[in-house]
């Protein structure tokens, strides 16, 4: 072993601490445009845009059946409103804070075109903000913020989200053991036949080439609620590869004597190599930084509850805005029931739109993400915009909110 790798990649993540001194450093470096992580799927085309809808369980055919988009009104299959996320998970622990666990703790989508096959994606990254909290899971903690804006190769403007990550000491989450009495849930057959008949009849759910009106709404109606889970590690490795993500061996090294305080030597893996994020992967690791055991990627899970918007709006209307929040772990053995409900009507800019309160519970009924979404519906009124996505409107939304 190098004197390198020996001194500064350890055998167990780092323990690092978060102290007036690191949140400033952090704060200095708002402003900052960020070296993008990645990008791992940049070019989007059939399989690729494919592949992301296979990670996430999305099965709406204007995503993935070439023969449904060239018959659409775009004339092409475009791709999953969360694509994006392929080119590189924002708001992630990339900055500051060194050796401070962090955590996914959501992102706030404004959308502006479709993703069609032969884009090439592209995105500027930049710090935006930083607070400091106190939480019952490991009591001081911090949140960053960051804002990436994503581009197509004709320098047209696809979409701009802000994403949130949570940062806690490794110890202290430990410490406080907030969840410590989480066991396995154990379903009944009747509860396993639910979900099956759910996942299996989700695709007849698929409002699809049948147009969804304005005018057909209401206030108060609910979405068709889909269901992801029990999840399962074949559930968190799908996404990954889903994403186009997956570093291995020099790669792995290169990257761990380049950013000592993100990797180590796992006992585990015979002294191989692994990035602190493991505990998706990883029992142990999980329960070091305070979780009861292996969880899911939160962009995952933010992806479920943009296919519940996407499976009831029909492919001639525009998602808009989706915001989600990680508020509850999603553990291996957990499911989600994605779920929505109408709660505004109203026109902006001669736009039709409605806004809908998402969120995901686990199989106990508890709220682990709330969000809400905005959608761009078709009008019957001919006072009303046309529209083939969400370029010409702004929601005007602040930098963080």
């Amino acid at each position: 072993m190098s004197d390198v790798m020996e001194k500064e990649v350890g055998h167990a993540p780092a323990e690092g601490k978060i102290t007036d001194e690191a949140i400033a450093q952090a704060r200095g470096m708002i402003g900052l445009q960020l070296r993008p992580e990645g990008p791992y799927l940049q070019d989007a085309t059939e399989d690729t845009i494919r592949n992301f809808c296979n990670g996430i369980g999305d099965l709406n055919p204007l995503y993935r059946d070439a023969e449904h988009g060239r018959q659409s009104r775009y004339g092409t299959n475009v791709a999953h409103p969360m694509f994006p996320m392929a080119f590189g998970w924002i708001g992630r622990t990339r900055w500051g804070l060194p050796g401070v666990h962090g955590f996914y703790a959501g992102n706030d989508w404004e959308l502006f075109r479709h993703i069609r096959p032969g884009d090439r994606i592209t995105a500027i990254e930049r710090v935006v903000g930083i607070e400091e909290k106190e939480s019952k899971f490991s009591g001081r903690l911090v949140l960053q913020y960051v804002e990436a804006t994503y581009s197509n190769q004709r320098g047209e403007m696809v979409a701009r989200a802000l994403g949130t990550c949570t940062r806690h000491e490794r110890k202290a989450a430990r410490d406080a053991g907030k969840y410590k009495d989480v066991k396995p849930y154990e379903y009944t057959a009747d509860e396993f036949a639910a979900l099956d008949e759910a996942i299996l009849k989700e695709d007849e759910r698929i409002r699809g080439a049948t147009m969804r009106y304005f005018e057909d709404v209401n206030e108060g109606d609910e979405l068709p609620p889909i269901v992801r889970g029990p999840l399962s590690l074949m559930d968190t490795m799908g996404f990954l590869v889903g994403c186009g993500r997956g570093h291995t061996h020099g790669i792995v090294l290169k990257s761990a004597v380049k950013h000592p305080g993100h990797f180590f030597r796992n006992p585990e893996a015979g002294g191989g190599i692994e990035y602190t994020g493991i505990g998706h992967h990883r029992e142990s690791v999980a329960k070091e930084v305070g979780v009861p055991g292996t969880y899911d990627y939160g962009p995952q899970r933010s992806s479920w509850l943009a296919s519940l918007v996407s499976n009831w709006m029909g492919d001639a209307a525009f998602l808009k805005r989706v915001r989600t929040e990680m508020r509850r772990f999603n553990t291996m053995g957990d499911s989600t029931w994605c779920r929505g409900k109408v709660t505004r009507k109203y026109v902006k800019d001669g736009f039709a739109l409605v806004d809908i309160d998402i969120r995901g519970e686990n199989q106990r009924g508890e709220l682990t993400t709330p969000g809400l979404a905005t959608v761009m519906l078709p009008s019957r009124d001919v006072k009303n915009r046309v529209f083939f996505d969400g370029s010409s409107l702004e929601l005007e939304l602040p930098t963080i909110r």
